[in-house]
């Protein structure tokens, strides 16, 4: 296996023996075939629209397909098998569709024409043939490098797709960039240029998609509004619910109505509480615990059952193993998996579990600050600003993890001088989302923005200060300190890129998968720039 997708990547380099994330080979392998057959699908369905062939089941599928091969989301071999199976038998179907309508569907190599092993260990076997181990021998360092990026972009982008399809919400264009990018990946004759081309209108369907996924959630959920969300616990049963999905966390707490059982969240589904429609449930109580790479520990101390929405899932533990349940796209072998949406197994167990033997008090954490609610008091920020109360606005974003040197996020923050505000998303904000900085003029100093989903948020805000400002973002009072860690934040990051933001600070390290040239390009043209020291960066931001 060959894995370098994420920051933990082994020694800065690549996962060549087990993932740091637990992936095991078969399933690296059964991840690049699936990618590499999802491509395959891509060619087709480009053919497909040059004779007005669309197939929204079709695009649907290899959204979540892609989705499935992001990080820590699916770890089953035999589902990913599934996938790759069901990935051909779309793409066959399609190509019928294609030459009835008079298309061209005549491959005759690659992933148009690929035919999966019988079984998984002839599957395991073919995607050895392929991924970024195999390509660096026959491409360029850089135009490998391009490649993956935009790669890893594209399952950002469809992991945000599906969430958004989930609530009802989908784009043609979005599809099609999809196709386009993916199929890009297969052509030998584009350059360095073309891909840096290819690899910002990523940022920019990314863009598309993230406003998509904003209006589902604020259409089906309403607009967050400021909320105050207990850190402790309520004696009694209780229910876990980890991952991104507000339509799970929505049906669950429909169907936990009057069962006697308390509904926690964990790690990014702490700004649920703001929307209005999931928090008119009474018994979605508090969140539980701090971020994805933390759970091993938190969830072998939870009393009760624990549902995993989306990712990040890490291999349960023996405490309990038989108590978390799977949704979704995610999967581990030998982890109950609740496909139809009846969460009745998960209650029932919540219920037969112990739970919390009595109430405690540990706080509570405000979340909520989505663009409208911040949109809302602008004109108070701007005074602030205007009188010289507000100094500068830090985003402090991105994806939390076990690596050592995100302790600077933490520092960071709590070295921020008392006249500035501190916005942040994303579960990176687990480092510091407990600190008591206070308020500006009853300004809140640490303004949560929501999930890695609500990036869409955080650019509002700053294109509406811009616009009240009349004024570039660039020029804005305003600083980006980016943690990254899996494929979503690369898809943000591009969004990032393709709007101009410049003078970024990126950590805890820089991807394994960027070149040494395509990083000078990068710094060169948006003045990227990894991390120092907290003192270091806030010296040069602020003199």
């Amino acid at each position: 296996m060959f894995c370098f997708q994420c920051e933990q990547t082994a020694k800065g380099e690549g996962c060549t023996k087990i993932g740091v994330c637990g992936k095991q080979p078969d399933v690296a392998e059964l991840q690049d075939l699936l990618v590499y057959a999802v491509k395959g699908l891509a060619q087709v369905a480009l053919e497909g629209r040059k004779v007005g062939v669309r197939d929204p089941e079709t695009d649907r599928f290899a959204c979540e397909a892609m989705f499935s091969t992001l990080t820590n989301v699916d770890f089953d071999p035999e589902r990913l098998a599934v996938l790759v199976n069901r990935c051909v038998d779309y793409r066959e179907a399609l190509k019928k569709k294609v030459d009835a309508a008079g298309g061209w569907t005549d491959y005759t190599t690659g992933p148009a024409t690929f035919s999966p092993g019988a079984t998984i260990d002839e599957m395991v076997a073919q995607g050895e043939q392929f991924g970024p181990e195999v390509e660096k021998d026959k491409i360029s360092q850089d135009i490998l490098s391009l490649k993956e990026t935009l790669t890893y972009g594209i399952k950002g982008v469809c992991a945000y797709a599906d969430h958004a399809a989930i609530l009802g919400k989908t784009d043609d264009a979005v599809f099609d960039f999809v196709y386009e990018g993916l199929a890009a990946t297969l052509d030998d004759s584009l350059g360095v240029d073309d891909y840096l081309g290819l690899v910002l209108k990523c940022g920019e369907i990314n863009l598309k998609t993230m406003a998509l996924l904003d209006g589902a959630n604020t259409g089906a959920y309403g607009n967050p509004v400021p909320t105050a969300v207990p850190l402790g616990a309520k004696k009694g049963k209780a229910l876990l619910v980890s991952g991104h999905d507000l339509k799970d966390l929505a049906q669950i707490l429909k169907q936990t109505e009057g069962k006697g059982v308390t509904v926690y969240t964990h790690g990014e589904m702490l700004p649920t509480h703001g929307y209005p429609e999931l928090k008119k449930y009474p018994h979605l109580y508090g969140h539980y615990g701090t971020a994805w790479q933390n759970q091993k520990k938190e969830f072998s101390e939870f009393p009760g059952a624990i549902v995993m929405t989306t990712n990040c899932i890490q291999k349960p533990q023996d405490a309990y193993h038989d108590n978390i349940f799977t949704t979704g796209l995610v999967g581990w072998p030998g982890v109950t998996h609740i496909g139809d949406k009846d969460f009745t197994p998960a209650i029932e167990k919540a219920l037969a579990l112990p739970g919390f033997d009595a109430d405690t008090d540990k706080g509570t954490v405000m979340v909520g600050f989505g663009h409208n609610a911040v949109m809302g008091v602008a004109g108070k920020v701007i005074e602030a600003v205007k009188n010289k109360d507000i100094r500068h606005f830090f985003l402090v974003a991105g994806c939390d993890g076990a690596k050592p040197g995100r302790n600077y996020y933490t520092e960071f923050v709590e070295k921020v001088p008392s006249d500035c505000i501190v916005m942040t998303l994303a579960c990176g904000k687990f480092r510091f989302f407990d600190k008591q900085l206070g308020d500006i003029g009853g300004i809140p100093r640490l303004l949560d923005i929501g999930q890695c989903n609500d990036a869409y948020s955080a650019i509002k805000i700053a294109s509406a200060l811009a616009e009240a400002f009349n004024c570039g973002v660039n020029d804005l009072p305003l600083s980006m300190i980016l943690s990254w860690y899996e494929q979503k934040a690369v898809a943000i990051l591009l969004t990032l890129l393709y709007l101009g933001i410049r003078d970024m600070r990126l950590g805890p390290s820089l991807p394994a998968f960027i070149s040494p040239n395509v990083l000078n390009v990068l710094v060169e043209k948006f003045d990227i720039k990894p991390i120092a020291t907290p003192d270091e960066d806030l010296k040069a931001i602020l003199g």
